[in-house]
């Protein structure tokens, strides 16, 4: 029997690739990536672990505010010491955001209304700032160079007073009108430290989010940090979900031993090396987004989670793990997991037929489900359908691209990351509202909070394959790159030739990975991705302006917080280059070009 010859399918042009609508880049100061000062923990990812664990305290020993600052340093050296970070350094950092989280339940209690927002003026870009002032602070003129703007606009939104202003004085005046009954303060540490005993003696429950420079000017905070206490209300039900202790309990559904319990005794070798696959290494975002979503809209939220959403989350892992095998064949990718692919340890036809079995195993498990209805079973089949065609729209443009690659524009790259890789956030989080009877009344704010989040990770990823532990694996199997291509956009001469023939998958012997990093580094390409990155990331949060369910609405900010703080981008974040000794002045000149090439 003869086999037919493959029929010609002509690749698309790039010019007929859409582009997609770049959000308004977030404001971005040529302080952007200042280092902190020493005193302070000097990347995000150290922070927000000095803060996770102090909420792990707080919940285990319960300490009462308000607390004298001697007794509070007492608790911040146990935290330092179970850190194992230098006690002395980080003292007063630590203290601060220990008061912070003592604060934390008492403020979700008190009204918006009641509360005020203070920030000091060096938060905005001095040399540029428009804003005049009065006797009682700046007053912002929406120029949109600085995050005042932004923090004052949705402050204002929920119902905050709100002062741009320093000194304790006019902060006291207005708390002894009664008006006020809480602050949400940003500040630097020596201003924190003389301000301290004025607020412990008046009891005013207060959050101050420390600065990370002290110098008053061009400073910059922890901006997810802010958003998350100006948001905190007690109307959310879930703001005390330990999403670590949640993220955990689902990695654990992965073990052999819970897949069978779920999905039935496992049938033959080809079911077990699908489920083997299962089961192997991966971060469980996706499963843990449709469970996050069922907690956050389940009306009896105090109960345990049911048994059989582990179908669904289980459902949705397996979508996810068949799309992982299709597109390393596809990409004749040889690794993933730090481990052979699939289709390199037991061939492409045997892996082929794993990723068919895991959708349809998908499907099963769904169809499976009890204690929901026939209608909500045929709304969940319907949404995991309509994310499967996404996906593979996204992965076919990219694999017809590959027929004849030429250059893509960087917003067309950003086209196929949306086609890619946010189907399968937006399905994980439609299938728990699903679960929870809830889809029809948030749907289409999922839609669009998953669009983001999913241009956002895959940014963050396309990064992470040319960061300095990528190897230096073969570019003639460079895929459609955001940096690349915002790298070719930028480039003259030499470099753009350098450039086009990666993208044209010509032969570049002699040019390596890093020799693209670097040079896309020149470029100021590293810059402008991470500018890109914090853009999707704060228009992710945006999209939930509008949601009524404050359970969801809390849930999913801190979600965006949890995915993005247990990721690390090596090689080209700013934070990585402060711990191996770049200068300051280097950073700002580097961070300023990047903010006027963003604003071209």
């Amino acid at each position: 029997m003869s086999v037919p010859p493959a029929v010609a399918i002509t690749a698309p042009s790039p010019e007929v690739i859409p582009t997609i609508k770049v959000p308004r880049p977030v404001p971005m100061t040529v302080t952007k990536f200042r280092p902190p000062k020493k005193n302070i923990p000097q990347t995000k990812i150290e922070r927000d672990r000095v803060l996770a664990h102090i909420r792990e305290y707080i919940e285990k020993e319960n300490p009462v505010p308000p607390m004298p600052i001697e007794e509070l340093d007492v608790h911040a050296r146990l935290i330092l010491k179970d850190l194992g970070m230098n006690e002395e350094l980080y003292l007063h950092y630590t203290a601060v955001c220990l008061n912070n989280e003592m604060w934390r339940e008492t403020l979700a209690a008190i009204p918006y209304e009641r509360r005020l927002l203070l920030m000091p003026k060096c938060l905005r870009v001095e040399d540029k700032c428009p804003a005049p002032f009065d006797e009682f602070g700046l007053l912002c003129k929406q120029c949109g160079l600085c995050s005042i703007q932004d923090f004052q606009e949705e402050a204002e939104r929920l119902g905050y007073a709100v002062l741009v202003a320093e000194g304790s004085a006019i902060v006291m005046s207005l708390i002894q009108t009664g008006q006020i009954e809480a602050i949400v303060g940003i500040s630097c540490l020596p201003v924190l430290e003389r301000t301290f005993p004025y607020v412990e003696a008046a009891a005013i429950p207060s959050i101050a989010v420390p600065l990370l420079q002290d110098d008053c000017i061009n400073t910059t905070v922890d901006i997810d940090w802010v958003w998350e206490y100006l948001h905190l209300t007690s109307d959310d039900k879930t703001r005390r979900l330990n999403l670590n202790a949640l993220h955990d309990d689902i990695r654990d559904w992965f073990t052999t031993e819970e897949i069978d319990a779920v999905m039935g005794e496992c049938q033959g070798e080809q079911e077990r090396v699908a489920r083997e696959w299962l089961g192997r290494d991966g971060k469980r975002w996706r499963p843990f987004l449709t469970v996050a979503a069922f907690q956050a809209l389940r009306e009896d939220k105090g109960e345990p989670i049911p048994e059989d959403i582990k179908k669904i989350a289980l459902a949705v892992e397996c979508f996810h793990k068949a799309s992982l095998i299709h597109d390393d064949i596809e990409d004749e990718d040889h690794g993933r997991y730090g481990q052979p692919t699939l289709h390199m340890e037991y061939g492409v036809a045997v892996a082929l037929n794993a990723g068919d079995l895991l959708i349809g195993e998908g499907y099963r498990l769904i169809g499976e489900a009890t204690g929901i209805s026939a209608e909500q079973k045929a709304e969940m089949l319907t949404v995991s359908s309509e994310g499967q065609r996404e996906l593979c729209r996204g992965q076919g443009a990219e694999l017809l691209w590959a027929r004849n690659p030429q250059a893509l524009k960087s917003k067309q790259v950003l086209e196929i990351f949306r086609q890619k890789t946010a189907p399968a956030f937006e399905v994980a989080l439609k299938l728990g509202a699903s679960y929870a009877g809830k889809l029809d009344e948030v749907g289409d704010v999922l839609a669009e909070y998953s669009e983001n989040l999913g241009i956002a990770y895959q940014i963050r990823d396309d990064m992470d394959d040319l960061g300095e532990d990528a190897g230096d694996n073969q570019l003639e199997q460079m895929r459609p790159s955001i940096l690349l291509a915002l790298a070719k956009e930028r480039a003259k001469g030499d470099d753009k030739a350098v450039l086009e023939a990666l993208w044209n998958h010509e032969d570049l012997e002699g040019i390596a990975i890093h020799k693209i990093r670097t040079l896309a580094h020149d470029l100021g390409a590293d810059e402008k991705c991470m500018l890109l990155l914090e853009t999707y990331k704060e228009q992710a949060v945006r999209s939930l302006q509008d949601l009524k369910n404050e359970n969801l609405k809390g849930l999913l900010r801190r979600v965006m917080g949890k995915i993005f703080n247990d990721l690390e981008i090596k090689g080209w974040c700013r934070e990585f280059e402060v711990n191996n000794g770049v200068r300051e002045d280097d950073e700002a000149n580097r961070a300023k070009e990047a903010v006027m090439a963003g604003a071209k």
